[in-house]
């Protein structure tokens, strides 16, 4: 079920939990064990959950993915647009969390190649205030803004993500490259185990792996809580809504 001008994310977990409980049922019963899911409905790290935990036994919920990448795209192109590149000039971004308000556009690890130099992305943009303010807040509030003018959901740029996030997921990244994927937390940088949370990963042989040893300041930590706490109050809401569910 699409969000609609005016509706809140709450709006959407009702009618979505039911949904997506039916499909990791019926992936369980139907699909193979190497099935792998991308989930793309909001809210989508919460219906990727509820999906996997009812898939289980059949699929592994390592299957089982959200798509940040749309995030992670619109981050790119923010900081090119920024620093007057283009985005294959830029690298490195990190979404952290929840395909939210609450997410966590991060660009502390990310760099940006201009005039055949490559630099820290704080340094080539050189204001951190925009960085740490209308950056984080263009990315987050952008799917909004997009059901504003157009009365509707993103489309192509949508699909665009989901067709990047598919051909890393398969063809694996780069070298020294990461990406922006939302899977179950094996609790890395002590995300609750088994939440569904955007972390940066690499990808290899179809294997994506969360990258480790990112170092976080205050700022970035009092960003990683908040989308956390909205992820653990969206996993127990979800969780009710399965049990009233009479499925």
């Amino acid at each position: 079920m699409p969000r609609r001008e005016g509706m809140e994310r709450k709006d959407l977990l009702a009618a979505n939990v039911k949904i997506f409980k039916s499909q990791g049922k019926a992936l369980a019963e139907y699909a193979k064990p190497t099935t792998k899911v991308i989930v793309v409905g909001n809210p989508a790290n919460t219906n990727a959950f509820i999906a996997a935990k009812y898939a289980v036994g059949k699929i592994p919920a390592k299957n089982f993915s959200a798509m940040t990448r749309l995030d992670h795209n619109r981050a790119l192109a923010q900081l090119a647009l920024k620093t007057g590149t283009t985005i294959g000039d830029v690298k490195n971004v990190i979404i952290w969390g929840n395909h939210s308000g609450t997410q966590f556009p991060d660009v502390t690890h990310a760099t940006v190649k201009k005039n055949g130099n490559e630099t820290d992305a704080y340094s080539a943009v050189g204001d951190n205030a925009f960085l740490q303010g209308p950056f984080i807040a263009t990315v987050q509030k952008r799917g909004g803004v997009i059901i504003e003018k157009r009365k509707l959901s993103s489309a192509m740029s949508a699909a665009k993500a989901a067709c990047d996030h598919i051909h890393d997921w398969h063809f694996g990244t780069k070298a020294g490259e990461h990406v922006s994927m939302a899977v179950p937390s094996d609790g890395s940088y002590g995300i609750p185990q088994g939440l569904i949370f955007s972390f940066p990963v690499t990808i290899e042989s179809g294997e994506w792996k969360i990258v480790q040893g990112l170092s976080f300041d205050d700022f970035a930590k009092g960003k990683i809580a908040a989308t956390t706490k909205e992820l653990e109050e969206e996993r127990d809401d979800a969780l009710k809504a399965c049990d009233d569910a009479n499925i």
